[in-house]
């Protein structure tokens, strides 16, 4: 049986062979080290008590839609993107509804949203111009949900909230941004460099604070 740390460790070495492989060009074997390392995230979940809780088992369920975002965005066609965008999206949604669940302090929702959200409209700004048409609503869908879901998360620690749910929320934050700028954007430097250690790390967070609230 896989212990907790088993399966951090594995998240970790497949996601830097993710980055590794990705930038060597190496495609085929990079859905496998990807796989891996989605895979861990969500049997992370599991061990460390999921589906003991309320909140568990949402964060779960954003896991989930996070392992079928991560499966589609290994294509590269606009329908891939697309699909990808719709289950991160759903995936951030199980997060916000996880936690509303575990609790939240209005004080601490307020005083998040105006950073978050100064951020959020400084992004959609930047994405405008590279933005198909068809992708406009979508994107702006999925940059107001994750907002909602870093506010939240912040909101959480005027409820005894652990700093994992924070950590995960922002670090899952900035690896979006990095996406961003590589799908759309288009920037010349391979933000995934810096981008998947933050999505894995954040996941990771995500799923070992369902061990400190088995109680909601």
């Amino acid at each position: 049986m896989l212990s907790i740390r088993n399966l951090i460790v594995f998240t970790s070495i497949a996601c830097l062979a993710l980055v590794g492989m990705l930038y060597f060009d190496l495609y085929q074997p990079a859905f496998a080290a990807k796989f891996i390392a989605s895979t861990s995230f969500v049997a992370l979940a599991i061990k460390a008590g999921a589906l003991e809780s309320t909140y568990g088992r949402l964060i779960l369920l954003g896991l989930g839609f996070s392992w079928c975002g991560d499966m589609f965005l290994t294509g590269q066609s606009q329908l891939a993107f697309l699909a990808g965008l719709c289950a991160f999206l759903l995936g951030h949604v199980a997060y916000v509804s996880a936690f509303i669940r575990h609790g939240y302090h209005r004080a601490w929702v307020f005083v998040a949203a105006v950073p978050v959200l100064a951020v959020a409209v400084a992004v959609l700004a930047w994405l405008a111009p590279h933005t198909p048409p068809d992708l406009a609503i979508p994107v702006r869908a999925y940059v107001a949900v994750i907002s909602l879901m870093v506010i939240f998360a912040y909101g959480t620690c005027g409820r005894d909230g652990s700093i994992l749910i924070v950590a995960g929320a922002t670090l899952f934050f900035l690896s979006d941004l990095s996406v961003a700028a590589l799908r759309l954007a288009q920037t010349g430097y391979p933000t995934y460099v810096l981008g998947l250690p933050f999505y894995y790390a954040g996941q990771v967070c995500l799923a070992l604070s369902v061990s400190h609230s088995r109680s909601h």
